[in-house]
């Protein structure tokens, strides 16, 4: 018989003491719960929750600790036309086990519901095909592990995918490819910090599930966009073989040997985090972990038909952010993970979802409170996804003051500009300034713009400048999956091609996206590989792929290109000119000798400065953008002001070379070239001098 103490109400989950585990679960629809304890074998005991606080069931274990496995049973009434699924047949994963051991094995009993009948309810216990939760301890040797804490403005951001970007690294042992410790491997370290990265944003590592409709077509959910446990590791990213049936946790550590090495590399680590919904699906979904302990209580139901769920998210469901307890998970797990997994921050998929308490996207909504008063949340990078599939979702530039976000409008145009479309001049200059027009009015400064032009979801950079329509063919679902209007631009030819003038100007479109996006102002964030010159094939949605065609293929690397990305980067961080804290004024700025300049100033190619009636003239193919180096609003860290060389910016997205004349000397009397995504000018110029600008490339050139 196991011994069993009253324990505590609070925290929620297991909590390892060093002489027991307390147990807590919160329901407020349960009669009552049962705690499963399993052993090696796999014996299933019963432990019934004596004690109820507020609706939170708990006990204190003394004896049990780390690695032993658990679930839980809940009792109370099946009514699914009122918003009520408990079913105590169907053994339920703790909403915060901080480990999970073994998979989904999909099959009948995980259903609450017979598959030939879907009215009658389904009483097959499911704890033989279910993953448990493992108890953990907390306790980990740190060291002097430091976060990095880069500031906003000299941030690089690389989104990753755990398994893609190390499952063929040739330097990572076999065993460690596709894990935390092959991340944490100095192979790649060393190239994020030869590329300039300082924080790596990792694709969701929240214990997601395995979706069967994928399964059955032999393919995965690749992603991870599927989350059951929010504070627990993916185990299947453990090298030491946690997902199966009788591990003992052993991911929570590996995942904190990652980060620690990380910050001693001084890269920060952020995580794509998913609250909005959950793996459990829509009303057909199976019984896993929430539906089962309180289904109205984690989930947003239909008002008048709460059988059914509220989907702004395209999943079946919709985190309830309008109930007290949903919203304190989402706060114990983002505090968790940055307390004792020592992230430095998260990107919330589909954020706009957490911000409809009732319908529409409110910007003062309570989660966005929670997280404002909230004294170590607050204080870590927060980046949206402002956008959902529910109506009114796409929120780019409506999130509070303290947020940033990925800015979908700053990759429409640039990719708009690059490909040549017309009119796309006015606002490729907003976007390349910082997004003022998005951000500057709620008091936000150029760093909430998340400035990206590719991403895990849509085509690689290489594809972009390869293929005009998706090539989602493997996926299964005849093309009909992922998006269409890419804006994208094949330079001629769909796809593969030995031509070498395509392949140039490929290679050219490129680096003209790459040396926009590391220019502009805001926070660069580039996508795994595409320094490398990484293909998916013209697959632009490749979240079942989990193969080759989605992994990074190291030995195919673009050598030349990496090294362009890391010259980037290199010059983004010695020159505040390309990271400003403050927008432009567009004013002149008197400081030091000379003629007052403009802080930002667009020139036409005769060297003259654009007015009015050029940004009216319709598609300006070729331009010029001043940056002074005297205009750097700030101080640095001693207080004094902050002041840089002079910058020129030459853009050409037309198809044929332009002449360009540089301006007067009162701007500087000579220019160093530093960029050229082609061939154009070489060495110094002269201010005044002309020079070809060669078609659909970028030059950069800093004054003396």
């Amino acid at each position: 018989m196991t011994q069993t103490w009253p324990g505590s109400a609070y925290p929620l989950g297991a909590t390892y003491d060093g002489e027991g585990t307390n147990f807590a679960l919160f329901s407020e629809s349960a009669d009552a719960v049962d705690l499963c304890l399993f052993d090696e074998s796999g014996t299933e005991s019963r432990v019934r929750l004596q004690e109820v606080d507020a609706f939170v069931w708990h006990a204190y274990l003394p004896g049990v600790g780390p690695g032993q496995r658990y679930g839980y049973r809940v009792h109370g009434e099946y009514d699914p036309a009122r918003g009520l699924r408990s079913n105590p047949n169907k053994l339920l994963l703790d909403p915060y086990a901080k480990a999970t051991a073994g998979e989904i094995d999909w099959n009948q009993s995980l259903f609450s519901y017979d598959f030939d009948n879907p009215d009658e309810r389904n009483d097959d216990d499911s704890a033989a095909s279910m993953m448990l939760g493992v108890v953990v301890d907390d306790d980990f040797d740190w060291g002097d592990d430091r976060r990095p804490r880069i500031p906003y403005n000299r941030t690089v951001v690389y989104e990753a995918h755990v398994k893609g970007l190390t499952q063929l690294h040739p330097d990572i042992p076999e065993q460690d490819r596709g894990t935390y410790s092959g991340l944490a491997h100095p192979a790649i370290i060393d190239h994020l910090t030869r590329l300039g990265i300082t924080t790596l944003e990792l694709m969701p590592v929240h214990q997601f599930v395995n979706d069967s409709v994928l399964q059955e077509k032999g393919l995965s959910n690749y992603w991870g966009y599927n989350t059951i446990g929010f504070f627990a590791p993916h185990a299947g990213y453990s090298s030491r073989g946690a997902g199966s049936r009788g591990g003992r946790g052993e991911q929570v550590d590996e995942f904190k040997s990652m980060v620690r090495a990380m910050h001693a590399a001084g890269i920060e680590v952020i995580l794509d985090v998913v609250y909005n919904h959950t793996a459990e699906g829509n009303h057909l979904g199976p019984t896993l972990s929430f539906r089962g302990i309180d289904n109205a209580a984690y989930y947003r139901l239909v008002e008048d038909d709460p059988q059914f769920y509220m989907d702004y998210t395209g999943t079946g469901n919709s985190f309830n952010v309008r109930h007290p307890h949903s919203l304190q998970l989402i706060m114990d797990s983002l505090r968790y993970w940055v307390t004792e997994m020592h992230v430095d921050g998260f990107r919330f998929d589909l954020a706009a979802t957490l911000a409809r308490e009732f319908f529409e996207v409110d910007k003062l909504a309570t989660f966005f409170e929670l997280v404002q008063q909230d004294p170590i949340v607050s204080q870590v990078k927060l980046i949206a996804e402002p956008w959902d599939v529910g109506p009114g979702g796409y929120q780019v530039g409506g999130f509070p003051p303290q947020w940033t976000e990925w800015n979908g409008k700053y990759r429409d145009t640039v990719r708009d500009y690059w490909r040549g479309e017309p009119s796309a001049i006015g606002e490729f200059a907003e976007r390349l300034a910082g997004s003022a027009d998005l951000y500057e009015g709620d008091g936000r400064r150029p760093v909430a713009s998340i400035n990206f032009v590719t991403a895990h979801d849509g085509f690689t950079l290489r594809d972009l400048v390869s293929y005009n329509e998706k090539h989602n063919e493997a996926n299964g679902e005849d093309s009909q999956d992922g998006e269409s209007h890419n804006r994208s631009w094949n330079c001629g030819v769909e796809g593969e091609t030995d031509d070498p003038g395509i392949l140039a100007l490929r290679s050219r479109q490129q680096r003209n996206f790459l040396a926009t996006l590391l220019l502009s102002q805001g926070v660069p964030m580039i996508a795994h590989g595409d320094e490398l010159g990484r293909t998916q094939l013209g697959n632009n949605n490749v979240y079942a792929q989990d193969s080759e065609l989605s992994w990074v293929h190291w030995d195919e690397a673009d050598e030349e290109l990496i090294e362009f990305t890391a010259t980037l980067t290199r010059l983004r961080a010695e020159h505040p000119t390309f990271r400003r804290v403050r927008y432009f004024t567009g004013r002149p700025v008197t400081r030091g000798r000379g003629e007052p300049l403009p802080d930002i100033e667009w020139l036409t190619t005769e060297g003259g400065s654009m007015e009015e009636a050029d940004w009216e003239a319709g598609f300006i193919k070729a331009a010029g953008v001043f940056l002074n180096g005297n205009g750097i609003r700030g101080r640095d860290a001693r207080g004094g002001r902050i002041t840089d060389r002079h910058a020129l910016l030459y853009f050409n997205a037309a198809e044929d070379d332009v002449e360009c004349t540089l301006p007067p000397e009162e701007y500087s009397a000579r220019w160093s070239l530093e960029v050229d995504t082609a061939h154009g000018p070489d060495g110094d110029l002269a201010a005044g001098t002309t020079f070809t600008l060669v078609s659909r490339s970028l030059v950069l050139l800093l004054g003396d």
